[in-house]
């Protein structure tokens, strides 16, 4: 049987960046991967925005993790040449009535450390002269991202520093063993793997992974919820220089309009509970779509929005609970050695990644 210091399973924007982190402190790792290639779910349907940590609860994974993993990510990106823009990003109150919304944005994320600027509608208007708003704040520090090109900085960085990945291998179980963890791949019905530490970065798969690990205590494994979130893409360029958000919804941050490196601008994503995971677009959302963006945006004209694609976030919890936090669980909270657990990492996960990973490599050291 084969032995290895550490097993990071899921090679997502995350899994990347939990490897790397552990590689840099000197642990052997692999990387298992059921897909093809890496970054094949949540990591390659999503916005590709570098968010600043505004709407997350003050002293919450979420906002702890969005503020630091945004300073390491900028700080990346220019170490390694990753593509991207610090371009900023307005968020707007249609209404008198939303201008309260607007307040507690601004309370919240001066609490997490996230800068804002109080815009009037004129203001506003300077900045992107077709957004109409009664008021909007000014996120300086969101930015955008080639979610691509950083994963692959990511992978290459870990391979520098003694980590290999394997892909089409899925884990079919586990095992607990004192001071390790047994591992079957794919058809194998018996453990051909031993590992030390396991580190279950498998997204929308986390849950049903950890249910896995036999004698894990169930207990500890949230149950798993699905919100798919459609995008629609515009058709010819947009003048537009600036992300654009609405007042958040339940499950999410509200169609928004954000841009790509090559400024073609997109829309998306709303929030659509599902029970199995399904990437289809239903063009018939285009309806809603329209009318959310045309609050902020009146200008937009019948048949400009084409479908795009559509992601889905693992959440943990459901329609009308209130949003979850990051769960980075490892002995500490379910008392099995040698296992750490990421679950619900969804949104800001990829700008939270760095810092998610020096997390769970900080956890990891103990098992040494």
């Amino acid at each position: 049987m084969d032995s290895i210091d550490v097993v990071v399973i899921g090679a997502g924007v995350v899994g990347l960046a939990v490897a790397r982190a552990l590689a840099l402190r000197g642990r052997e790792v692999l990387i298992v991967e059921a897909a093809e290639t890496f970054g094949t779910g949540i990591s390659s349907r999503h916005s590709e925005v570098i968010h600043a940590g505004i709407y997350y609860p003050r002293g919450s994974l979420k906002a702890q993790m969005c503020v630091i993993g945004r300073h390491r990510l900028y700080d990346f990106c220019e170490r390694f040449g990753v593509h991207h823009r610090r371009c900023g990003k307005l968020i707007v109150a249609t209404s008198d009535d939303q201008m309260l919304d607007l307040k507690a944005i601004h309370a919240a994320a001066t609490g997490n450390g996230a800068p804002l600027e109080w815009l009037d509608a004129a203001q506003a208007r300077e900045k992107e002269p077709d957004v109409f708003c009664v008021g909007a704040l000014f996120s300086p520090m969101t930015g955008i991202i080639d979610s691509h090109s950083y994963m692959l900085a990511l992978l290459g960085d870990a391979e520098r520093h003694r980590t290999n990945i394997v892909y089409r291998s899925r884990v079919a179980g586990m095992w607990l063993e004192s001071n390790s963890v047994l591992l079957a791949i794919n058809d194998d019905t018996r453990p051909t793997l031993r590992a030390h530490t396991v580190v279950n970065c498998a997204g929308l798969h986390a849950t049903e992974l950890a249910s896995k690990i036999e004698g894990f205590p169930a207990n500890h494994i949230p149950q798993a919820y699905f919100a798919r979130g459609h995008y629609f893409g515009l058709v010819g360029r947009t003048n537009f220089r600036h992300l654009v958000y609405p007042i958040p919804e339940p499950g999410g941050l509200g169609v928004h309009l954000t841009l790509d490196l090559a400024n073609q601008a997109r829309f998306g994503p709303d929030v659509e509970w599902i029970e199995q995971l399904d990437y289809s677009v239903d063009i018939r959302r285009a309806e809603r779509f329209y009318a959310a963006i045309r609050r902020f945006w009146p200008k937009l004209a019948d048949g400009q929005l084409i479908p795009a694609y559509a992601g889905i976030r693992p959440k943990i919890s459901g329609p009308g609970e209130p949003a979850a936090d990051f769960r980075i669980d490892g002995p500490g909270q379910h008392g099995v050695a040698n296992v750490i657990n990421l679950f619900g990492i969804e949104s800001p996960g990829l700008t939270s990644s760095l810092a998610i990973g020096e997390h769970v490599a900080e956890l990891a050291h103990g098992f040494r």
